[in-house]
């Protein structure tokens, strides 16, 4: 089988079939996802049942972890969603900030709701609140909806259980960290806020926003919104309890009941359950409804993790592992490295196909096999690689990203404008991670 600087080309190739099967010939990324598999079998001669059964484990590998809880998410993101939940958070936050300080908290909201949330459906939400707040003259719209938009990519490429960091934990060998991974997230979340909050205001201010008509009010009139406690509990109860578990293996404390509820299948499944109760509509058809389409939901990013899974398994089953590890030591200097080069792989994809989750998950795969050789054995070497993935997959939004449409087109904004001041703001958040992530590494690993 092929082997060293030969079988680097042929995976350097096969990211580039990848970049243009999706961006240039607009192939479905699962369907590109599986041609490079094929692509890197077939061209490192690896034998054919080799292949098969490398392309069959490494999807459903990744499936018997990721399945259930994306799934469940799913299901929290649209009952949150449907039920008013949302929006309630959104008016409690902003009474609690006030009106003085209505840009850090429509970022915040943005940041809250794109947890459960996926950040399209997030903003397409809380647009309205946006085009409200900018009537009663409380601040440029502009400026809102670029503190929205930023608000939720920021947790939507950072923080489990979205799916993107949850794929990316899941191919490397990090699902047993996902508590470490969330407060990891959360710390680097509160820094890149900040940025966005002075980039909003600055920026914004100069664009002048056309006002966007929906087709259907995003709040209808006669809508019961639930109480603000039954809309975040089911969103904050899975942090929770994966953090209750990360603190427990900290700490050194065996508890089998708490170790099982604070599982991340069993916590999303719980907060699932908890909001499909608190959150429930009138009638249970409608409550059927609103399950099948959080399967629906869950259906894309579902194929296309699993097939970055076996596009990991393929590498897996390549020598790629023993020719890094004689290739790569490791050493403090060696691991920064390659922080930064988990960061460019995953902004070059990025910024090529559009699609932060496939960016994830493809540069989660290619690790798969790398990670192993690195000799990490601390929760926080793990963490920081997912946000080097997730701040890569940050950098940048553009035309060919379909967030990016989202926000020209229910913020008012033209994509001139948009390219100029949300593309820019998406480049500063990246780059801010990886900032993060080098810091960290030198200061606490």
């Amino acid at each position: 089988m092929l082997t060293g600087y030969p079988l680097l080309l042929v995976i350097a190739l096969s990211i580039v079939l990848i970049i243009l099967l999706t961006s240039k010939w607009k192939l479905h990324p699962f369907l590109a996802l599986i041609v490079a598999c094929f692509f890197v079998g077939f061209a490192t001669g690896m034998p054919l049942r080799t292949l098969v059964t490398a392309i069959e484990d490494g999807f459903g590998g990744l499936m018997r972890y990721i399945g259930i809880i994306v799934i469940f998410g799913s299901v929290i993101g649209v009952f949150l969603e449907k039920s008013g939940g949302a929006m309630r958070i959104a008016h409690k936050i902003i009474a609690l900030t006030g009106e003085g300080k209505i840009i850090p908290a429509i970022s915040l909201i943005g940041a809250v709701v794109s947890v459960p949330v996926f950040c399209d459906s997030g903003f397409i939400l809380l647009s309205g609140l946006a085009d409200k707040l900018s009537q009663l003259g409380k601040a440029n719209k502009a400026s809102l909806s670029l503190a929205l938009a930023t608000g939720l990519y920021t947790t939507h490429t950072l923080i489990p259980p979205t799916p993107g960091p949850i794929a990316a934990a899941g191919n490397i060998g990090a699902s047993g960290y996902l508590g470490t991974i969330i407060i990891t997230g959360l710390c680097f979340a509160i820094p890149i806020l900040i940025i966005t909050w002075f980039f909003s205001k600055r920026l914004g201010k100069n664009i002048t926003a056309e006002e966007v008509i929906p087709d259907e009010p995003a709040e209808p009139e006669n809508q019961v919104l639930p109480s603000f406690t039954k809309a975040i509990f089911p969103v904050v109860l899975p942090i929770i309890l994966i953090a209750i578990g990360t603190i427990l293996n900290f700490a050194g404390i065996e508890n089998e009941i708490l170790d099982f509820i604070s599982n991340p299948l069993v916590a999303i499944f719980l907060g699932a359950i908890t909001a499909m109760l608190l959150l429930k509509p009138k009638t249970g058809s409608q409550s059927s409804k609103w399950f099948v389409e959080a399967i629906k939901v869950s259906g894309p990013i579902l194929i296309i993790t699993g097939a970055g899974g076996a596009f990991g398994g393929v590498l897996k089953a390549t020598p790629l592992k023993d020719f890094i590890a004689q290739w790569m030591s490791g050493g403090n200097s060696g691991d920064l490295l390659i922080l930064a080069s988990i960061f460019l792989i995953a902004a070059v994809l990025k910024t090529a196909q559009g699609s932060s989750t496939s960016a994830m998950v493809i540069t989660s795969s290619l690790l798969a096999s790398i990670i192993p050789t690195l000799g990490w054995d601390q929760p926080l070497q793990f963490a920081l690689a997912v946000m080097a993935i997730g701040g890569g997959a940050m950098t940048v939004s553009h035309f060919n990203d379909s967030y990016f449409w989202v926000v020209s087109q229910f913020s008012g904004m033209s994509a001139k404008d948009t390219n100029r001041s949300f593309s820019l703001m998406t480049g500063i958040q990246g780059l801010t991670v990886l900032v993060l992530c080098v810091l960290s590494w030198v200061i606490f690993v």
